[in-house]
């Protein structure tokens, strides 16, 4: 179907460009090798457009171009440069010409490559696709990984002994059939087990939920949490190193007290009594532990999920690199394991809609501690909780860290980062206005915060958002 005038108004009303639109000025040429790079990253991202002739900021006015002057022989130069097929159109706007290059998406469990390189989007340029994400992208059409079979040939007896069945009602608050096969129907509703003509078969995400002993399933053993404590702030000394033994939803509650147990503690004085408090609330231990387990890797093999406590700092890292830009962890959400995070969302342990990180920032506001630092590593995804540190104590990269989150957090909860609001996070007096316009200017300057231009140039009452707002 050809490409009208009023479909390109309408793309130039987008408020902004998408991994399916791409606008580019090109009013006298476009490198073709630039060209086909685009091509190959939009299929690759589930196709789109590419404009050529319209200016790539708002308001995105017509400027008109004169690449691309033979389209079909543009679409046959680019067949033969990049395997697949596009489509380029000249559409003659009021305005000006205009191209448009039609990109279809690629073919499932299929990545396009240009001489090699797989390309994708990475803001307005095209950067290589990581491993993990080609990965993902080849198993689409292969079975899901949790849905295959652990253990099989299994009697009723066998499946009641391997899986902790009690611990799965009660999760689910619902009651205790007083039959096996109301215990084993419920099981085979939730696809967690299967009847086969060889006995019952326990999928590997029954046994990753409900294992009594992860060890009984050597496909999943290495997949169980490990804790390591350190004796001081960095791996010289180790002085416990506990992997888990049970499922992740029948151990869960019991991994987060032993976690809890071994975080250090601070002395504080209330009403003339002294107690002992873990410097890091369980609601953030929680929150972070449950998005590792859900949000990890399980193809990858030899590794799992870590939960490192040291003297001064906490990490918890997943197998995997994350499918949400850890900038974007706030108000962003897509599940990699979408059955597992819905059964143990089911079962209480975690919530599905994108409020977990935003409950450990909120956290690490409330309780004064800096703010979480998120981070992507070779095939992982780190998160570090640090201890109490006081404002003079924090290092710039902690003040804007903190500045861009609070900023985040003031955007998803519908309001704006103000200059008070970033005193009050760090609980500074107002004599300090000085020093914290001097954390949020160093936060514009690292690209994370912008001002809010709808409240106009005034200092007294600026607003921030964060940068993708």
């Amino acid at each position: 179907m050809a490409v009208t005038p009023e479909q390109i108004d309408l793309w130039r009303a987008a408020p902004k460009e998408s991994q399916h639109l791409e606008f580019k000025e090109a009013k006298h040429q476009i490198s073709f090798d630039r060209l086909s790079q685009y091509c190959v990253a939009i299929a690759n991202e589930g196709g789109g457009h590419i404009v050529l002739g319209i200016a790539d900021k708002p308001p995105r006015a017509v400027v008109g171009t004169q690449a691309i002057s033979d389209p079909i022989g543009m679409t046959e130069k680019l067949f033969r440069e990049i395997g697949f097929r596009v489509d380029v159109e000249a559409v003659p706007h009021p305005n000006g010409r205009v191209i448009v290059v039609r990109v279809p998406a690629r073919p499932r469990g299929t990545a396009y490559h240009l001489r090699g390189a797989y390309l994708m989007r990475s803001g307005e340029s095209v950067a290589p696709m990581s491993e993990d994400q080609l990965r993902q992208i080849f198993a689409e059409g292969e079975p899901d990984w949790t849905e295959e079979q652990s253990r099989h040939g299994l009697d009723a007896g066998q499946v009641i002994e391997l899986l902790d069945t009690q611990a799965y009602f009660e999760l689910l608050k619902l009651p205790y059939p007083t039959e096996r096969s109301g215990v084993l129907d419920r099981l085979q509703q939730d696809r967690l087990i299967d009847e086969r003509e060889d006995g019952y078969s326990i999928r590997r995400l029954g046994g990753l939920l409900l294992a009594k002993r992860l060890e009984n399933f050597p496909d999943l053993a290495r997949k169980a949490p490990r804790v390591v404590v350190y004796s001081g702030p960095s791996k010289l000394e180790t002085r416990l190193d506990q992997i888990g033994s049970k499922g992740y939803a029948v151990g869960f509650q019991g991994l987060i007290r032993f976690v809890m147990s071994q975080l250090p503690q601070n002395e504080v004085i209330e009403d003339a009594l002294r107690n002992e408090v873990r410097w890091v609330p369980e609601l953030v231990i929680r929150e972070l532990v449950a998005n590792a387990l859900i949000h990890q890797d399980l193809a990858l093999t030899g590794t799992s999920v870590m939960i490192e406590v040291y003297s001064n700092r906490l990490e918890i890292s997943n197998p995997g690199e994350p499918v949400v830009p850890v900038e974007r962890f706030i108000d962003g959400y897509q599940s990699r394991n979408e059955r597992l995070a819905d059964l143990m969302r089911r079962m209480g342990i975690c919530e599905e809609k994108s409020s977990g990180i935003d409950k450990v920032v909120n956290a690490a506001e409330v309780f004064q501690l800096p703010a979480p630092d998120f981070r992507e590593e070779y095939r992982r995804t780190v998160v570090t909780i640090f201890g109490p540190r006081d404002f003079d104590q924090m290092h710039r990269d902690d003040r804007i860290r903190a500045c861009y989150q609070h900023c985040a957090l003031k955007w998803v909860m519908s309001k704006s980062m103000t200059n008070q609001t970033m005193r009050e996070r760090f609980h500074l007096p107002e004599s300090k206005t000085a020093t914290v316009s001097q954390v949020i200017a160093a936060t514009i300057e690292a690209g994370l915060v912008k001002a809010d231009e709808r409240v106009g140039s005034s200092r007294k009452f600026a607003r921030y958002l964060p940068f993708w707002a």
